[in-house]
């Protein structure tokens, strides 16, 4: 076998091959990785979307218990109960019709609905209809129940449009033999929610019954389909399901997670193409493939170089054996690199300079003289680079500090200027109030320098000391008050005089106070009332500063994550999400707490807690 061969064998047996086999098993983790986490989210999705629609329906159903509890229907004539019927309609867009019938489930007079709207929204009813919605709850089970008590009867497709509905029968009395109110909900604004929780249409969200009918789809053809067989004998008997299970189909490969809500007999079903969702770690499998055959071909492509150029050297090496056998003793071997072939070149080199030994030294001393001028050279150039770069710094500092002097010196003389023509201004002088605005400005430009300045020299490390609390909110107001204002903001501040010094560091205290403002700011950018307060004062001993703001508030589900790093739930992405993260550790370091009280669209309240210096 000859070198090549070997060389290219042992390539393959020390490189291509472990990296190839260690790139796919990291390649299988990976799609085992995505898989879980795909299911994952999918239990998630499910869950919560089961959780919409069971709350979206029992709104509904509350709505009409409590409507219909509050009408006096005992004493209403026809046209009065058709006025109620009219109210309880009109209670959601969900509601389709509502008819009343009598203790045994047979309508009392014709339906409530708007016939004129789209067919999709409010289906057209006939008798047929109404007789299917009369019958469609058993109110015979709850006779015994008192006035206002609701019931939802089971799904079912309405009779003259094939639209998917569920009906719900509210008891108009306390007897038995009292009248009921059947409304019919329709699913159509359910099918809004599943589009919108659907992920860009890799998704697909269905609401279906306990015999695998959709009701509901965020694909609307598949409106009242049965569930693909392979689908439907995988859930099993549906009515009880397990919350968040997940599970595979193989024809096609599917990946389906299942959330039952045992209230509405109903559940929600997300599927979701595994071709598609795996998309990213077969692309990357593919592309790992691609690699390891061009690097085959690089080491294929190398190695024959790499022998190509050894067959050369070897060959010089006899070529000049030969030579010093003929008394050739000036001719030399060039010297490539350092490896053994180097060593032998050279040690032919040596036997030939033997015989030249004098010229052999001079020219040595005259390359060593050459290296070392060359070297003391590049030492000076380098010196003398340092030295024009510190000139440059040099100048640069000097620039600066003219820089702050000559920006200081107008200042204060403007300063001077200004309050020498206040003392001579009686308060009445029509010249009183420019020059007081100048004083002011003036005064700003200086705060504004001051704060950016201290600002600018936080540290890594926390430089816990005495601070004024509220000092620290009038440097941070400073730099963001007029922009506040600027938006619309109410800017309200309720500094307690009392509040003792409390340790922390003032620079990092700074930055968690802008950033509670900032986050204050986005939050009111789309609300009708803008107002920002902030307030400061003890509590238990402790120190507090509270910034609360009137914008879209923290929901109750997202709330535990707030402080979670590059989590944000702004609309604009910015900061990428770390702003309360940061703050939670800067308060905690300094032996504080970060709190916080909030309802979605009932506005927010940060509450700062430091211990007293």
């Amino acid at each position: 076998m000859r070198l090549y061969q070997q060389l290219i064998l042992f390539m393959l047996a020390a490189t291509v091959l472990p990296l190839a086999i260690v790139g796919f098993l990291l390649l299988s983790r990976s799609e085992q990785a995505l898989a879980q986490r795909i299911d994952e989210q999918q239990r998630a999705t499910a869950t919560a979307t089961a959780e919409a629609v069971e709350a979206s329906l029992m709104e509904v159903v509350n709505g009409l218990a409590r409507s219909a509890e509050l009408l006096p229907w005992e004493r209403a004539t026809p046209d009065e109960v058709r006025g109620m019927l009219m109210l309880l309609y009109g209670q959601s867009t969900t509601v389709s019709a509502v008819i009343q019938a009598d203790a045994n489930g047979q309508p009392l007079g014709p339906a409530v609905f708007r016939s004129a709207e789209p067919l999709e929204h409010h289906p057209a009813f006939d008798a047929a209809s109404v007789r299917q919605l009369a019958h469609a709850v058993p109110v015979e089970q709850f006779r015994k129940g008192g006035k206002g008590q609701a019931a939802l009867g089971s799904a079912y497709v309405h009779a003259g449009s094939g639209v998917a509905a569920v009906p719900v029968a509210v008891k108009l009395g306390a007897s038995e033999e009292a009248p009921y109110a059947v409304a019919e909900l329709v699913f159509t604004q359910l099918e809004a929610l599943l589009a919108r929780r659907a992920n860009d249409g890799s998704a697909r969200l269905d609401v279906v019954d306990t015999e695998g009918r959709i009701l509901a789809s965020s694909q609307p053809t598949r409106r009242m389909a049965a569930l693909e067989p392979e689908l439907r004998e995988a859930l099993g008997p549906l009515q009880g399901a397990d919350t968040g299970r997940s599970f595979q189909l193989k024809d096609p490969a599917r990946r389906v997670s299942v959330a039952w809500v045992d209230a509405l007999e109903m559940g929600v079903v997300v599927t979701e193409d595994e071709a598609l969702a795996l998309t990213p770690v077969r692309e990357l499998r593919t592309t790992v493939l691609a690699s390891v055959a061009g690097a085959l071909l690089v080491l294929l492509a190398l190695g024959a170089l790499f022998t190509r150029r050894l067959d050369r050297r070897l060959a010089q090496v006899v070529q000049g054996a030969e030579a010093y056998g003929r008394g050739e003793l000036e001719r030399r071997l060039p010297v490539e690199g350092q490896d053994e072939l180097s060593e032998l070149a050279s040690t032919f080199n040596r036997m030939g300079e033997e015989l030249e030994a004098s010229r052999a030294r001079l020219m040595s001393w005259n390359d060593d003289l050459r290296v070392r001028v060359e070297e003391a050279t590049a030492d000076l150039r380098a010196a003398q680079l340092q030295l024009v770069e510190a000139q440059k710094l040099a100048a640069v500092g000097q620039l600066g500090a003219g820089v702050a002097h000559e920006i200081n010196n107008p200042l204060a003389g403007i300063l001077g200027n200004v309050q020498l023509l206040l003392l001579d201004r009686a308060a009445d002088d029509t010249d009183f109030e420019t020059l007081r605005k100048i004083e002011q400005s003036a005064k700003r430009c200086k705060e504004i320098t001051q704060n950016l300045l201290r600002f600018s020299q936080q540290r890594e490390r926390p430089d816990l000391r005495p601070v004024d609390l509220n000092a620290v909110v009038r440097d941070a107001l400073s730099l963001t008050e007029n922009q506040t204002r600027g938006e619309g903001i109410d800017l309200v501040t309720e500094l307690s005089a009392d509040v003792p010094r409390v340790k922390a560091d003032p620079g990092h205290l700074s930055q968690v106070v802008l950033a509670l403002l900032s986050n204050a700011r986005t939050a009111m950018m789309k609300t009708p009332v803008k107002r920002l307060t902030l307030r400061t004062g003890e509590r238990d001993g402790m120190c507090i500063l509270e910034v609360e703001d009137t914008g879209k508030g923290i929901a109750e589900n997202i709330r535990p994550r707030i402080f979670e790093p590059f989590f944000t739930t702004k609309d604009v992405w910015s900061n990428v999400g770390l702003g309360l993260s940061v703050a939670w550790r800067i308060i905690t370091e300094a032996g504080g707490t970060l709190e916080v009280r909030s309802e979605a669209g009932q506005g927010a309240r940060f509450t700062i807690v430091l211990p007293r210096a």
